[in-house]
């Protein structure tokens, strides 16, 4: 059966890629770049305990692991996050004689903190590397997923798409009359990508294994908080009025 008219004319049209002379179609990309302070610091915390039978090692690393979640828990709300990670108990043969013979155990817990209040950070990363059989990693600075910051980015890319269309339009004698299409770069074939925040190296601090208890109280590590940088780019398609060639 042949199509009518009606059915003719509601078909879809194809697009047409590249705009038309009567609608000439500009596509430009727009990036930013600011670098702002961080907004939290994250630390890992190792502490061990030895035992020469497995309740032993597990009873005091019990302890110890206690000890460490109190001075975290002590700094209040200077700590947004805490977190208990892996947990190992596990035993050290002996490398004399025959057979299989267990000569201590080896206790072993991971804990993570986030802290907002970085003068606190360097009072707590410096009391808890005092301690003895206790590893501190870290800090690493980084920024809220809902950070301002990525809003801010992301919005400066749009409006740098958006005077680089004008700019290219200009140059031609004429303006921008619709947008077309607003995407993050990938959009249409892979994760969108606006921004990153770059982590910062770390900085490893370790208090000595074994010997006695410090009676001084240890100076608080001057930790200067690292910059990050956010990026965001989008790509724009934008419609002008035909340009007097």
């Amino acid at each position: 059966m042949a199509p009518t008219a009606d059915s003719t004319s509601q078909e879809p049209q194809p697009a047409v890629p590249y705009g038309t002379p009567e609608s000439p179609r500009i596509a430009v990309r727009g990036e930013a770049h600011l670098e702002v302070d961080p907004e939290i610091a994250r630390i890992g915390i190792t502490v061990e305990a030895h035992g020469r039978d497995r309740r032993e090692a597990l009873a005091d690393l019990t302890r110890r692991n206690a000890a460490a979640l109190d001075l975290v828990k002590s700094y209040g709300d200077a700590v947004e996050r805490l977190e208990t990670g892996a947990f190992s108990i596990s035993p050290e043969l002996s490398r004399r004689g025959r057979g299989e013979r267990v000569r201590t155990y080896h206790g072993r817990v991971h804990i993570s903190a986030e802290l907002t209040d970085f003068t606190a950070l360097g009072e707590l990363t410096s009391a808890l590397a005092d301690r003895d059989l206790t590893r501190v990693d870290g800090p690493w600075w980084a920024l809220r997923p809902d950070s301002p910051a990525h809003r801010t980015a992301r919005q400066q890319a749009v409006r740098e798409a958006l005077q680089r269309a004008r700019e290219y339009a200009e140059a031609l004698g004429t303006h921008l009359s619709a947008l077309v299409e607003l995407a993050d770069i990938g959009a249409e074939s892979t994760p969108p990508y606006a921004f990153e925040a770059q982590a910062s190296r770390a900085m490893r601090t370790r208090s000595a294994y074994g010997g006695g208890p410090i009676e001084d109280e240890a100076a608080a590590l001057d930790l200067e908080p690292q910059r990050q940088h956010v990026y965001a780019q989008v790509n724009a398609r934008f419609t002008m009025a035909p340009p007097q060639l």
